[in-house]
């Protein structure tokens, strides 16, 4: 497999994973704060120390797209971007989303029968959510949701969801007593948890254009109130 360094800078915590055939090699993550601009290029030059010392060639840059912050991810895909361009390496974007449920999936508690919702607060009411099986199938793609009472009724009706992320306690206050509903209050997107997202983009080349591609913000519903998605 590909040796990858993932970067998610997405949202409050800053994290970068140095990886090699499925395994984390180094990993470096801060939680108190929106610090990413000082404290990316220094987990990245810790990393590049790792491969200088071990005489390991760094095969591509994988980075989180978002949805998530405005300034975090235009600082995580900036340092990609740069990365892959001056080292001519594949780039690989990923679901913000997609990387929290991998982050679900993988704890000791998780209910493979489960269906996995991942919320990202964006305001009010308002959050970035998305659906997915154990598969990582995506039964309703990354999309901007203002939550209601029956937003999940259809999927809770079916079976059990999980609810995770900062915009999962809006979902809490209006469903939480379902008993198919169950909240994870401490699931944030990391590097380590892109690990085999990226490997398997790698596999796939599933590449990004350094030079044009950008944040998924799904930022285009703020105007209006969507109609029901599902």
């Amino acid at each position: 497999m590909a040796v990858i360094l993932n970067i998610e800078t997405s949202g409050k915590t800053c994290s970068v994973a140095l990886t090699a055939e499925g395994m984390i090699l180094r990993h470096y993550e801060n939680f108190e704060g929106r610090n990413h601009a000082t404290l990316l290029s220094d987990y990245i030059k810790l990393c590049f120390d790792h491969l200088q010392n071990h005489e390991i060639k760094l095969d591509a840059v994988a980075v989180s797209l978002g949805p998530g912050s405005y300034t975090g991810l235009r600082i995580g895909l900036s340092e990609a971007k740069g990365l892959a361009y001056s080292l001519d390496i594949p780039l690989i974007g990923l679901s913000t989303l997609e990387i929290m449920a991998v982050g679900a999936m993988f704890r000791e508690d998780a209910d493979p029968e489960a269906l996995l919702a991942p919320m990202i607060d964006a305001r009010r009411m308002e959050v970035y959510t998305a659906v997915y099986d154990f598969g990582l199938n995506a039964i309703v793609n990354p999309t901007p949701l203002i939550l209601e009472p029956d937003s999940y009724e259809r999927f809770l009706a079916e079976g059990r969801v999980v609810f995770f992320g900062d915009g999962s306690d809006k979902a809490r206050d209006l469903f939480g007593s379902n008993p198919n509903a169950r909240f994870i209050s401490d699931v944030v997107p990391l590097a380590t948890d892109m690990t085999a997202l990226a490997d398997r983009a790698f596999s796939r080349r599933d590449f990004i254009d350094i030079a044009y591609s950008v944040p998924e913000y799904l930022k285009d519903f703020q105007a209006i109130k969507p109609k029901k998605l599902f």
